[in-house]
């Protein structure tokens, strides 16, 4: 039979891998719980036309078909009811807000983890299928500002608890849309979505494309393209950002409504992490976020010392991605990629579990005739919560210790002899080779043993 090969850009990991994805998740939960965020899931698929709504090429979309379709149907009415596979949250959530309105409290605070897809080119860091876990704030009608400033916060603190385990300490980058567009607007550009898209290119492509880009698609002057990229250079983690910008403002007589209201905001972002998240929080005013609905503030955020990888969580500020036409629910919520994540700390050496299995004892067998034994010992542990199995074959001891090597499991348990043998025996340590007298009914392996733990690795 031919070797099957791997499907690019749909990472399945192994048993030990699966674990250290499982607890970053675990924490990632805990943290949005406590503060508050109710969970949610959304179904697969949206309509076509709601997924587009956002801007995204699509190509970026699985689209769905049925392999035997009604004859009677028409190619119009399949257009109609063409269904995707969502390629993000936040559009799912945006129409779950709108036809559960009347049934949520608001502001509606939610955290949701799923499975994405998305029809990019497999690289490092980027797949086609991947785990997503958001966290949203939506109001009816109005949300205040400070939702801005808190979720890149919880953010951090989620990042922050990851931090036991080995993940690198991460650099949450963050801008206030209405910062750009003022200045756009202030120097004499009047396609600001535009130039925002454009300079959202920067870490990709370099500034020598960009101003031609800024000048050949936004109809920008080389003064004036020069100006953004000199605006898109203005980073910091204190409020000599917001001085910088409105001195670069001044020097342009750009100085505009709009962009004194997002520096007063971006201020205000800046002024509470250094207080709350010191060093994690840094103002770069070239973050721009590419997608047309973002209002207000946007984030970014890096791994340090991997930030090629790109950013591993995003989000921002949007006012009308929701609307019944009479109320709209303008939110704010950031997303973190946990594939992405995931696949770097695992594949850097960076964390680790400590066995790939639960099972923390192997319980042996002597005989098959007396396996019911070995049963009995195990349904006596599991009783009080110990991850055990039974072993696969009554072979020599010797044989039944390296299968559990092999497993990484860490307690072998031999039962007594006879088949009215009770709960009594002994229980080795295989990696250390002790073995003692134990019964079933009161024996428990050391805590830090009892379930599959996640450790810092041995990367430097």
């Amino acid at each position: 039979m031919a070797r099957i090969a791997p499907l690019s850009g749909f990472p399945e990991w192994l048993p030990q891998d699966r674990i250290v994805e499982q607890h970053v998740l675990d924490t990632l939960r805990r943290t949005f719980e406590l503060h508050g965020f109710s969970g949610i899931e959304t179904r697969a698929v949206e309509p076509l036309d709601q997924l587009l709504r956002k801007g995204e090429t699509s190509k970026e979309v699985y689209v769905l078909s049925r392999l035997q379709e009604e004859a009677d149907d028409g190619a119009a009415a399949r257009d109609k009811s063409q269904l995707g596979l969502h390629f993000d949250l936040t559009v799912p959530f945006a129409r779950y807000v709108l036809e559960n309105a009347g049934k949520l409290p608001f502001p509606f605070r939610r955290y949701q983890i799923q499975k994405v897809w998305r029809g990019e080119r497999p690289q490092e860091g980027r797949f086609r299928e991947f785990i997503q876990a958001d966290i949203d704030v939506v109001g009816s009608g109005d949300l205040p500002y400070h939702y801005e400033v808190e979720l890149p916060l919880v953010m951090a603190e989620a990042f922050g608890a990851l931090r036991e385990i080995g993940l690198p300490p991460v650099r949450i980058l963050v801008n206030n849309r209405k910062v750009a567009e003022g200045f756009y607007r202030g120097i004499g550009l009047t396609d600001a979505e535009g130039v925002l898209r454009q300079i959202d290119k920067l870490d990709k492509i370099g500034p020598e494309k960009v101003a031609e880009l800024l000048v050949n698609e936004c109809g920008a002057s080389e003064d004036q393209a020069k100006a953004c990229l000199a605006l898109a250079g203005i980073s910091g983690s204190d409020a000599s950002v917001i001085r910088d910008v409105r001195a670069l403002a001044e020097s342009h007589g750009a100085v505009t409504e709009l962009l004194e209201t997002g520096l007063g905001e971006l201020e205000a972002l800046i002024v509470a992490a250094e207080q709350r998240a010191p060093g994690v929080v840094v103002a770069d005013l070239k973050i721009a976020r590419g997608l047309d609905y973002y209002t207000g503030s946007v984030y970014e955020t890096v791994l340090v010392g991997h930030e090629q990888l790109g950013s591993v969580c995003s989000g921002g500020r949007y006012d009308t991605l929701a609307s019944d036409g009479k109320v709209t629910y303008p939110g704010v919520g950031l997303s973190i990629g946990v594939s992405r994540l995931v696949s770097r700390i695992v594949s850097g050496g960076l964390v680790t579990a400590t066995r790939g299995v639960p099972t923390a004892v192997l319980v042996a067998v002597n005989t098959e005739e007396t396996r019911g034994v070995s049963d009995d010992v195990a349904a006596a542990l599991r009783s009080r919560g110990i991850p055990c199995e039974v072993a696969p074959a009554a072979a020599r001891f010797g044989k039944q210790i390296r299968y559990a090597d092999r497993r990484g499991i860490p307690f072998v348990w031999f039962p007594g002899e006879g088949d009215d043998a009770g709960p009594a025996g002994s229980v080795k340590d295989i990696r250390s080779g002790d073995q003692t007298d134990a019964d079933a009914s009161t024996w428990a392996p050391p805590a830090e043993d009892l379930h599959p733990r996640v450790v810092p690795g041995s990367a430097d």
